[in-house]
Order: structure tokens, then C-alpha cells, then sequence
């Protein structure tokens, strides 16, 4: 097997421990040497940083091109707006008003190719952010932060993703759901890592998780989080669907009082350091195995 992999740890709903799962499968791995970067690719509410300490590298801002109209030259045909599929034109034809949203507008050029009449020039749009933190001498942090009223995270993850191909192992901490910012970072990913919990909530987001994954061809294994809560409804359905399960987490108090105070759990224990990084062994051994 190829020793450069890209893993996504991903969910179907918001705290059942992506972050968790990521900053210590990081850790681990950072400190046995591996040339290896987390990429923060929720972008919307990045954390990764409060629980990895590193130096800032590098920093650079992820811009699009918006539309800028000339209404000097504009005939208001309304062409630009039959044009663009996401509503970013504000067009009245008998007033003639027209004005371009940025905050809707994805940057697609289709109202430019439209106008007959060369009206429409282009502007740079600042979206986010994508930062670069040293942790260790092979390893580095990534985070994808998107600025306040942007409408959509996706071109700042896409950035962030391609700002970690230098290195051998890429993790990737994935927005919640299974929405465009969730479809746009597991696509890269060679593995996906699914992070659940034994509760109905947990198990009806896994299935659609599951589902949207299978569209995409995409290989999984699953993290049950809180293990010993709820009931055995998801352990039967992973076995129904042969979906391996690669570690499971007991819902223990000195767990979650690590987490809240934003230290490692494989900082603080040895067996732990070891269970994420047999865990490393296992997501590679089950990539390994679906490419047969």
C-alpha cells in the first residue's frame, strides 16, 4: 500500500467527537515521527488550535471573483440574472436597478459570458483565511477559517485541503453533516473515519453519512464516541451493513474533563497514546483492504 494516505474524520451531526478523535490521532502520530498535517476544515467554527499549540508559518487569504456591474453600459437586458443559478443578482427591469450580491455570488463567471455589452468586470472577494502552524518538525496544523457572512465555507476548505499536499499522512477534521463543506472535504479523502453514538440520533445521521459516502464510492469504518449509552441498535446496523468498526470510546468522566480543558487524552495516558495509534494500524490495514 501507498504510504501517503488522506484520512477525513468525519459525522452526521455536530459533537460526536470529530475533534476528539482527530487532535489526538494527530498527536499520536506527530510524535512517532510521521510527516503528517490535521487540516481544520470546519472552517465555519475551527478548534483544532485549542488543542494543539504551534508556531504561525504561514498565512494567506482565500479570495473569489465577484461581478462588478457598469450601469454606464448596462442596457438591463437581465440576462446576467437568467444566467446566474444561485440568485446572486438583485435585478428590477422597470427601474431599471440591478445589483450583485456578493454574499450569494459563487464566483462561477456565468453572468460574464452572458452580457453581450462588456458591463461586467470582476473584483476580488475576500472569503477566509487558511493559516499554517508548525507543531513539530514534520508535522503542521492547518486551519480554514471563513469570515463572518460569507455564505458558503467550501472554496476555503478546498484551499486549506490543498495547502497539505506536501505531507505523507493528511487528516482531515470535517465540518458536521453531510452538506456541500462536508461533500467537499471527504471527497479528497482516500478513508473516511465516521465518528457516532449510540443513540437514535446518532445512528439516523451515521445511516445518512453511510448513504451519502456509498454515492460517492467512498470506503468507511466507524468510531463509536460514548460507548455505553443509548442502546446495541448501531452495533447491529454496522454489522448488517459490514461497516468495520475500528475503536470504540467509553463514556468515562476523566474523558470529558480532559476534553473540556483542552488537553490531549494520549498526552495524559500511555494506553491511550497506544489504542490511537493501534487505531492509525487499523484505518490503514482497512484502507488497504478495500483497494483489493
Amino acid at each position: 500500500m501507498n504510504s501517503k494516505i488522506k484520512i477525513a474524520i468525519a459525522s452526521g451531526k455536530g459533537g460526536t467527537g470529530k475533534t476528539f478523535i482527530s487532535t489526538n490521532l494527530f498527536n499520536v502520530l506527530q510524535k512517532k515521527g510521521f510527516n503528517i498535517a490535521l487540516v481544520d476544515c470546519d472552517a465555519e467554527e475551527p478548534n483544532d488550535r485549542e488543542f494543539l499549540c504551534g508556531e504561525l508559518e504561514h498565512s494567506h487569504e482565500v479570495t473569489q471573483k465577484v461581478p462588478v456591474i457598469d450601469e454606464t453600459k448596462c442596457t438591463y437586458c437581465g440576462k446576467c440574472k437568467e444566467y446566474c443559478n444561485y440568485n446572486a443578482i438583485f435585478f428590477l427591469k422597470d427601474t431599471k436597478m440591478i445589483k450583485v450580491l456578493d454574499e450569494l455570488c459563487h464566483g462561477c463567471g456565468a453572468c460574464s459570458v452572458a452580457c453581450e455589452y462588456e458591463a461586467i468586470a470582476e473584483k476580488d472577494d475576500i472569503l477566509g483565511s487558511v493559516s499554517q502552524y508548525g507543531v513539530s518538525t514534520n508535522s503542521a496544523l492547518i486551519e480554514a477559517r471563513m469570515n463572518v457572512g460569507v455564505y458558503s465555507p467550501v472554496n476555503v476548505i478546498k484551499y486549506a485541503i490543498k495547502d497539505a499536499n506536501g505531507f505523507d499522512i493528511i487528516l482531515l477534521d470535517s465540518p458536521p453533516g453531510t452538506s456541500c463543506p462536508f461533500i467537499q472535504t471527504v471527497a479528497t479523502a482516500d478513508y473516511v473515519v465516521l465518528v457516532t453514538e449510540p443513540t437514535p440520533f446518532g445512528l439516523s445521521d451515521l445511516m445518512q453519512s453511510v448513504d451519502t459516502l456509498k454515492s460517492m464510492g467512498k470506503s468507511c469504518g466507524v468510531i463509536i464516541n460514548r460507548a455505553g449509552l443509548g442502546n446495541n441498535d448501531i452495533y447491529e446496523y454496522l454489522q448488517l451493513e459490514n461497516i468495520p468498526l475500528l475503536m470504540t470510546v467509553p463514556f468515562d468522566k476523566k474523558i470529558a474533563v480532559s476534553y473540556s480543558n483542552g488537553e490531549l487524552l494520549t498526552n495524559l495516558y500511555p494506553d491511550w497514546e497506544a489504542k490511537f495509534y493501534q487505531l492509525y494500524h487499523t484505518i490503514t490495514e482497512q484502507y488497504g483492504n478495500s483497494n483489493n
